[in-house]
């Protein structure tokens, strides 16, 4: 059963990364459903990172599982060692832009943040909350820290379109400077004040980790998603939806989004994938496999593949390789949206042959 479970997040993992380089890796004009909102509300892409978080606190559970979440010293040399590495890492991508661009020595003009440096900071908090703290005050940590968050918003002028008031942009301004930041927004979308919530998003995870050790456990998993989308639909009413803020409603709507996800997976790989039936039509199980492969091997080597697809992505661009890609999409009678969605498939497809050759070497890459 451990296993199943396993293997359900490794799909599920995989489906999200997939889905993070498709609509990070859009082309001229995409659809709607494939762009960040650009304030409140939320799309499809914006659910891609969240379902990340959401993995990863599910995975802190189960891998500090097996150390009795005892924080012994290599116990926490580990934790601290994969924090540094993840943040380092997400450094080296904002400076590997700068670096094609031949300015590899312009570290005034460095980002400070982004997705991977977001991912060390609440692998670290939740994995030292799990070492140190009594599990069974997950869910009011998650209260409390978005409690407090949702008062920062409020108080602070976060929903401020303007960087002048809005208090997430201020910290990070007088912090870390304007040069070190994302300036495609009012605010850093990976900011350090936004990281509050973003924790609280991961122990969601966390604890969803938790239930999968229980009875029941899709069930659970069912109803506990469902209550986690119900209130973050009520909390809209004082605090919209918002990814660039990472609000409190949108942790409690896509964490329960993930949550479902789950669910569903696990529910799938129990029953949907059961080999021993065999009511259903070789054709549509042989579907049901291929799906759940071409996820897998996304997931098995999920952060890997991602840091490869974003490099990827960095010298595409600067070399004019995702120029000639789109040029073989970009015909007078294919409208350019459709065009768009044909290079991001095959820039996926690309990423997938590197995680396929990962896959059948049997090489997983741990960062």
């Amino acid at each position: 059963m451990a296993q199943q479970r396993l293997k359900s997040l490794d799909m599920l993992r995989g489906f999200t990364v997939a889905g993070m380089i498709l609509v990070n890796n859009g082309y001229g004009e995409s659809f709607q459903m494939l762009r960040h909102s650009q304030w409140n509300g939320m799309t499809p892409c914006d659910l891609v990172f969240p379902f990340f978080l959401f993995m990863m606190g599910v995975s802190c559970y189960l891998s500090l599982t097996k150390t009795s979440f005892t924080p012994s010293r290599p116990v926490l040399w580990r934790v601290v060692k994969r924090a540094v590495l993840l943040f380092a890492i997400g450094l080296f991508i904002n400076w590997f832009e700068l670096a094609v661009k031949g300015q590899p020595l312009d570290f005034a003009h460095l980002r400070i943040w982004a997705v991977m440096q977001r991912i060390a900071l609440c692998y670290l908090f939740v994995s030292l909350f799990a070492l140190y703290c009594n599990h069974r005050f997950v869910l009011p940590a998650v209260a409390v820290l978005l409690t407090v968050y949702s008062a920062i918003l409020l108080l602070g002028n976060g929903y401020a379109e303007d960087a002048s008031t809005n208090i997430l942009a201020r910290v990070d301004l007088n912090i870390f400077g304007y040069d070190h930041l994302y300036h495609k927004s009012p605010v850093d979308p990976e900011g350090l004040v936004g990281t509050i919530s973003a924790v609280a998003h991961t122990l969601i995870g966390f604890y969803c980790g938790k239930l999968l050790k229980e009875k029941n456990f899709t069930l659970k998993l069912f109803a506990f998603g469902t209550v986690c989308i119900i209130a973050g639909y009520l909390l809209t009413y004082g605090l919209p939806l918002n990814k660039r803020v990472w609000s409190p409603s949108y942790v409690l709507v896509s964490s329960g989004l993930s949550t479902l996800m789950l669910a569903l997976f696990i529910y799938m790989e129990q029953l949907v994938l059961n080999e021993g039936d065999c009511r259903k039509p070789r054709s549509f199980v042989a579907l049901q496999r291929g799906l759940f492969r071409f996820f897998r091997v996304f997931g098995v080597n999920a952060l890997a593949i991602y840091v490869c697809s974003e490099l990827l992505s960095i010298l595409f661009g600067h070399f004019g390789i995702s120029d000639a890609i789109y040029g073989l999409f970009d015909f007078s009678f294919i409208p350019l949206k459709w065009a768009s969605l044909a290079y991001s498939l095959v820039f996926v497809g690309i990423n997938y042959l590197i995680g396929l050759v990962l896959w059948k070497r049997h090489i997983l890459i741990k960062l």
